[in-house]
Parts: C-alpha cells; structure tokens; sequence
C-alpha cells in the first residue's frame, strides 16, 4: 500500500494564496501598506534630495571652478585690524602656478537709493572698488546692463552685486538708473547675478578702482585680492600666498579657499539628512508593526480557514508559509509604493529647486529589501502562531 505524500505548491501558487488572503481585506492592507510606504519614501526621499543636492553643488563647483584661492588681512598682533600692501596683487601674481589675480577694495562711503534717505538706513550694502578683471576670476555674471570697462571705471559709474540691487530697489541697469553714492550721483551701468564663490561681492555697489580714489577717498589697499592657480598647484599655493601677499607680516594674512566653505556646507546639511533617515527609519519600523498587527489579526479571524485547511491535509509548513508569503507581499506593495512615492517626492523638490534629480539605484534596491526583510520579521510570528493551530482547537473556536 502505497503512503500518501502531501503534494508541494510551487512559487506561484504560493503567491496566489497569500495574495488571495490579501484581497479579502483591502482597507486593512492598504493602511498597512501605507505605514510601510511613508517610511521607504521618507528614507528614499532625504538619500534622493541629498544626492541630488550633492550632484547640484558638484555642477556649480565644476563650473565655477575649485582653484580660487582668496587672500584678505588679518589682525596684528595687538588686535588692531592690518591691511594688505599695495603692491600684494602684483608680487601674488609672480607665483609660478597663479594664473590670475585680481582684488577689491572696500571705501568708507555709503550707498542710498537717493539723497533723502537717512544716513543710517546703509541696508548693509558697501561700497567696493574692484579691478576690470573681477568677474571673470570670481565666477560672478552680468544679469542686466555691463561690467566696469577702461571708459567707465574712471567715472561715476557703478554694478550692483545680486543682494546689493535688491535692498536699494534696482530690478536692471540702464542710463537713467542712478543711486546716491557717497554723496553723489552714481549710474547703475550692471547688476550681477549671484556669486557663490564671493559672497561678499552680492552685498557691493561695485566701483572703478581710479573713481574710487579720486571721489571717494580710498586708500588704493586691497581689501581682498582673489587668485587663481594650477588645480593641481592648489594647496601648493595656499601654503605660500600668505608670505607672498605680505612679506614682512605674513601672521597678518588669511587666506582660504571659498570652495571650502561650499563644501562645509555640504556636510552641515549631512547632519540634518542623518536626522530624517532616523525618522524615516522610526516611520518604517511604525509600517513593520502595522503590518505584524494586521497579520495577527488576520490570523484571528481566520481560524476556520486554518482548521478546515489542516483538516483537508495542509501541513504545518504550508501554513506558516501561506502566512509569510501574505506579509511578504504587503511589504513588497507598501515598498513599491514607498520607492515610487520616494521618486515623486525627490524630483518634485529638485525641479522646484532647480536641480538635477537624482536617486541612487541602491537606495532604492535598498528600501525594497529593507520592507521584505521587515515584512518577514514582522510575519514569522503570526505565521508560526497559525501553523501551531490544531485542525479541532481551530474549528471549536468559530
């Protein structure tokens, strides 16, 4: 006499069976697939905006360029505030890798949108001698009108940095544009578009350097003097500008590399992205309980399917696995939910922002298995909970 050996269910009726146990209870499974999704999505979301914050400041880096170094004064040794000798722009430029150098200058006068605003009411905007050459090494553009020339940076004529035509009202440059600047009538000849390598020229009306001393009274010292060099002469650099710019003080000099401060940027905002991962990872776990609950639920109330299944001959291996294979396929969906709700949500953000939209294919790889390995762990215990169940303690308690 032959035995009779239970027969095995492949993969696919495997799925079909978890997913006919789904489909008996939608609203339940598409709250708890939700709690998943919210999670995956808010993880994939702060990796996708990052990457693509990350990618945006690599674009403006490239194109503005890494190699700009910037030379100011510091303080003497009794705390009073030094300057740069007149001659630092010529001896920077004697630097074997340099390549360029051009500086500013900052006047004591003051800038106002006419002659009848008061004194104090500045809006925090200098008044800066530049050199020609200024824009081209600083990465800044022209949004309206044009650049000091040899005509114009000999007479009262001025280009506003991005913040500094904001606050004194200038929308574009033009002949009968004028400001009062220091106690005179300056045209407006440009406005500047926002330069993130020197910030300090945003908040400038920018002059020429013979204007400036002949109606301002500067001193002719630079204030700031920007150099370019060799990329792979950078640092090389840096270690001698110093001692260049002012040989007799060098311990009276800063100099930085503005890209550095784009940079720590950069990794301030990575502090605040390992904050929402955590919180993305609290919602995730929050979508793995939900999931657990609506499985032990299910297993409550389906205990005569269990006991009429066990009666029928289904094994206790069947029923456990009947039972993942359920909470396997709610993470799957509430994954899959979450990585497409993670996508929308990044290229929303980075097109509002204007950046390119990025999403790692391992994170998004990475939140699948993330909800599969959650949704196995959070149906194991309901899984083995009904496979436990008797076929008579089953049908006895309907």
């Amino acid at each position: 006499m032959t035995a009779l050996v239970p027969a095995r269910m492949h993969a696919r009726d495997v799925v079909r069976v978890g997913g006919a146990g789904l489909r008996a209870r939608p609203l339940r499974v598409f709250l708890s697939a939700l709690g998943i999704a919210i999670g995956i999505a808010a993880m994939l979301g702060v990796v996708g905006i990052s990457a693509s914050s990350q990618e945006d400041l690599n674009r403006q880096l490239a194109a503005l360029g890494t190699n700009l170094l910037k030379v100011s004064p510091g303080q003497t040794m009794f705390g009073d505030s030094s300057h740069l000798p007149t001659e630092a722009e010529g001896m920077i430029g004697q630097i074997p890798p340099v390549t360029s150098v051009t500086a500013t200058g900052t006047t004591t006068a003051h800038v106002y949108r006419n002659e009848r605003i008061p004194e104090g009411q500045t809006g925090s905007v200098s008044v800066t001698a530049a050199r020609l050459d200024l824009i081209g090494d600083v990465g800044a553009q022209v949004v309206s009108g044009s650049w000091l020339n040899e005509a114009t940076q000999r007479y009262p004529a001025t280009v506003l940095g991005a913040k500094a035509a904001d606050r004194l009202g200038v929308v574009e440059a033009g002949p009968d544009q004028r400001v009062w600047l220091g106690g005179q009538w300056f045209t407006v000849v440009g406005v500047l578009g926002p330069a993130p390598l020197a910030p300090e020229v945003d908040t400038a009306a920018l002059v020429g350097w013979p204007v400036a001393e002949e109606r301002l009274g500067f001193d002719g010292y630079p204030t700031t003097v920007y150099a370019r060099s060799h990329e792979q002469s950078v640092t090389a650099v840096r270690d001698v500008l110093a001692a260049t710019a002012n040989p007799a003080h060098p311990d009276e000099v800063e100099v930085s590399r503005p890209s550095d401060v784009l940079a720590a940027k950069q990794a301030t905002d990575a502090t605040l992205n390992a904050l929402l991962l955590g919180l993305g990872g609290v919602a995730l776990l929050v979508g793995g309980v939900g999931v657990a609950n609506t499985m032990v639920i299910s297993v409550l109330e389906r205990r005569a399917e269990i006991g009429l299944r066990r009666s029928l001959g289904a094994t206790r291996g069947k029923i456990r696995l009947q039972f993942l294979a359920e909470s396997l396929l709610l993470s799957a969906i509430g994954g899959v939910g979450g990585v497409v709700l993670g996508i929308g949500v990044t290229s929303l953000y980075a097109t509002l922002q204007g950046w390119p939209s990025i999403v790692p294919v391992w994170a998004m790889a990475g939140g699948v298995v993330a909800t599969l390995v959650i949704g196995g762990l959070a149906g194991f215990y309901p899984a083995v909970r009904a496979a436990r169940m008797s076929p008579t303690e089953a049908l006895a308690t309907t």
